[in-house]
Parts: structure tokens; C-alpha cells; sequence
């Protein structure tokens, strides 16, 4: 089994303009592409995936919090959100095979599991392994940055789509076709840095219709998050007043935060 960093390929050039109308300034040049190779089947043939971690712990967010959850956590990202906490998957990571994900998962006898990363969606046979996990009756969850297409996601696992608001730096990457993609068990979710980042999200909320779907709506205020090799960094913003912003909006969202880091230390990995 390789012990090898995550092979990343280089990304076309970007484009210099965001429709969200700022431009975004936390992707470095040599940001990774939109999708991962696939990787040569391992030894008898079985496929395999590039994973980061594996981890049994409490489901920080979603409306799926405070339940046991077994997480598998891919490598690889193409994308450089500020706030990014998992600085350490864009690279670190190793391939396993299919059927040892399927069985260490088991093991834990936990029926909750959520598939993240980075941004699991950019290796192609994540779905074997959602569709494998599905037909084991599983509650699959997939967390997604929502800048790849979800169409191939397995009808039976629960997409949290995160779309990305301008204080991420990754504003122009939504894919905002996927939103007509969705499911109704599927949510959506926001990461709030200001005022500003607020009034973008109710404006696409509104725009969109997010709340006329059935699909909860969710939103997160950030966590600070200090300056990375390939990150800018992120101040926190108080829980208190995304709170306040949504009361005085009126609009039915759903207001969450990161319980994994009330409960341990925000820099602890596998929790």
C-alpha cells in the first residue's frame, strides 16, 4: 500500500474575474485541477481511493449533530478556501483499497458515515465506495464544496452542499447547476465570515428559492483559522451575531456551528 503525498495535477489557468463580483485571492498559481486522475487498481485488481483519514467520533454539523459518525476523509483538493481547516488533506494521504474502507467501517458498528475530505468528489470511485456503503444500509452523507457536478452521487446518500460565499475566496467555483440536482433529504449549507458574506447568502437564498425546496439551510459562523502554507487565514466571527442576523432576516435558516470543537481542541485531527 503506497505511502506517497497525494499526486496533484497542476490546474488550467484560472480567470481572473468572479461572477460573484469579487475576485478571488486565496488560490495560489499552482492550485490543483477540478478532478484527480484515477489511480491503477492495486494489487488483485481491487480499486482503490487516496485517503487521508479514517475516524470514528460525534458528527460536528449538519442536521445530522451529535450522532456517532464514522468519517472517511479523501485527499485532495482544488480548492483554497481561507478558512479551510483540513490544510493537511490537500496532500497527505495514501491509497487504500475499497474493500478495507468497506470493512473498517463496519467495524465500528456505527450506521452513520459521512465521505469528505478535501473535496471527495474528485476521485471517480468514491461512488463504488458510497454505493457499497449504501448496500450495507448505511445513512451515507457526502460532503461537498458544490464546485463538482453531484449527478453521479448514489439517490440513496445525503449530499451537504456547501456553497461558497465570497469570504471564502472561492465564490466563483459554485456550480450552480447542482442545485437543481439536489434531493430532498439533501442539505445546503453556508460559511459566514461578515455581514457581507450574510447578505450574499439571504440574496441567494431568495434568488434561488432555497427555502420553497424542502432541503434544509443551513449556516455556520467561521472559525478562525490561522494562515496556512496554501490558506490566507480567517478571522472567527462571533457566534452571537450570525445569530442576531438571522433572527432580524426573518428568513427560516438554520443556524449551526462546529460542535466537534466545543468538544475538543479545533486543532485535534480524527474528531
Amino acid at each position: 500500500m503506497s505511502n506517497e503525498p497525494a499526486d496533484i495535477l497542476p490546474s488550467p489557468e484560472q480567470a481572473s474575474a468572479s461572477p460573484c463580483g469579487a475576485t478571488s485571492t486565496s488560490r495560489p498559481d499552482s492550485a490543483p485541477a477540478a478532478r484527480l486522475e484515477d489511480e491503477p487498481a492495486g494489487t488483485g485488481g481491487r480499486p482503490r481511493l487516496r485517503i487521508n483519514e479514517v475516524f470514528h467520533s460525534i458528527q460536528g454539523e449538519s442536521t445530522w449533530a451529535g450522532r456517532p459518525c464514522v468519517f472517511i476523509r479523501l485527499a485532495g483538493c482544488h480548492l483554497r478556501c481561507r478558512y479551510c481547516d483540513t490544510e493537511y488533506a490537500f496532500k497527505e494521504g495514501r491509497f487504500r483499497t475499497i474493500d478495507d474502507l468497506v470493512e473498517e467501517t463496519v467495524r465500528h458498528g456505527t450506521r452513520l458515515v459521512e465521505i469528505t475530505g478535501g473535496e471527495p468528489l474528485l476521485q471517480p470511485r468514491v461512488h463504488d465506495l458510497v454505493e457499497r456503503l449504501c448496500d450495507l444500509d448505511r445513512t451515507v452523507l457526502i460532503e461537498t464544496s458544490g464546485a463538482c457536478d453531484i449527478a453521479p452521487c448514489d439517490p440513496r446518500s445525503i449530499l451537504i452542499l456547501d456553497l461558497k460565499t465570497p469570504g471564502s475566496g472561492e465564490c466563483d467555483r459554485n456550480l450552480w447547476s447542482n442545485l437543481d440536482r439536489l434531493r430532498p433529504r439533501d442539505e445546503i449549507k453556508f460559511v459566514v465570515t461578515d455581514r457581507g458574506d450574510f447578505e450574499w447568502a439571504c440574496d441567494r437564498i431568495r434568488e434561488h428559492r432555497l427555502l420553497d425546496r424542502g432541503n434544509p439551510v443551513l449556516m455556520s459562523p467561521v472559525f478562525e483559522q490561522a494562515p496556512g502554507l496554501e490558506i490566507l487565514g480567517c478571522p472567527a466571527l462571533h457566534p452571537r451575531r450570525l445569530a442576531e442576523w438571522i433572527l432580524e432576516s426573518g428568513l427560516e435558516i438554520r443556524m449551526q456551528t462546529q460542535l466537534h470543537k466545543a468538544i475538543w481542541d479545533p486543532s485535534t485531527r480524527g474528531v
